[in-house]
């Protein structure tokens, strides 16, 4: 199979324990970087997609996340496997028709998040998040929601039985925090309602059940 990543929207927000499962399933991985190159593959070269985060808003004017959103759209009608996180699943949901917005609150660092659904089976009720936003997305009408934090209500999405998005993040490996906080260190400090720094957010242990987790939505969402 081949699963196409659309990273970097930022250089430092890399795909982590996903390139993991990609690997551990024999799985071929091409990763585009569309901002700074202008290339996506087309829905014939994708038999799955992945949408990875970025400082950028779905709502601004580069005509790259429209081309994005068009992709997302055709795979979407051909039932492929779609996973976004953070700025990928807000494309997810702009691509539907719904709307991305202010969240009531800015979350910069580690959080618990609930499942408040048990379509997937097999997920612990209370998980250790990476987050990194302040934008929330709306649940298009078809999807169910899997994920909530104590401050967003909507942190994660399961549409139909093929796409999931998620607001935070499972995916960073250790390495992965360390350059996300690193180069992204004035962010935590700015209306965080986490309130925690970069040095904290590198000092904090990624769970381990996190990847075991982050390999379960993924064999969900390709089964």
């Amino acid at each position: 199979m081949r699963v196409n990543i659309l990273q970097q929207h930022t250089s430092n927000e890399g795909p982590g324990s996903i390139r993991d499962w990609i690997h551990a399933n024999n799985n071929e991985m091409y990763v585009y970087h569309p901002d700074q190159f202008g290339n996506l593959p087309t829905a014939a070269e994708t038999d799955m997609l992945v949408v990875l985060g970025g400082p950028m808003s779905p709502n601004d004017d580069f005509p790259w996340l429209e081309e994005e959103r068009e992709l997302i759209r055709t795979l979407i009608d051909e039932r492929k496997p779609i996973f976004g996180a953070c700025l990928g699943a807000q494309q997810i949901v702009k691509a539907l028709g719904y709307q991305v917005s202010q969240a009531p609150h800015k979350e910069v660092g580690w959080a618990p998040v609930y499942r408040q659904n048990d379509a997937i089976p097999g997920i612990p009720e209370k998980l250790t998040a990476l987050h990194w936003h302040q934008d929330m997305f709306e649940i298009p009408d078809d999807a169910k929601l899997l994920f909530s934090s104590d401050l967003n209500e909507n942190q994660g999405f399961l549409y139909h039985d093929n796409v999931i998005g998620l607001q935070f993040h499972f995916e960073p490996m250790k390495d992965n925090v360390r350059e996300i906080a690193i180069n992204d260190n004035q962010y935590p400090l700015e209306n965080n309602d986490l309130h925690q720094t970069a040095a904290e957010i590198i000092n904090h242990d990624v769970p381990a059940e996190n990847k075991q987790v982050m390999f379960k939505l993924l064999n969900y969402i390709t089964k």
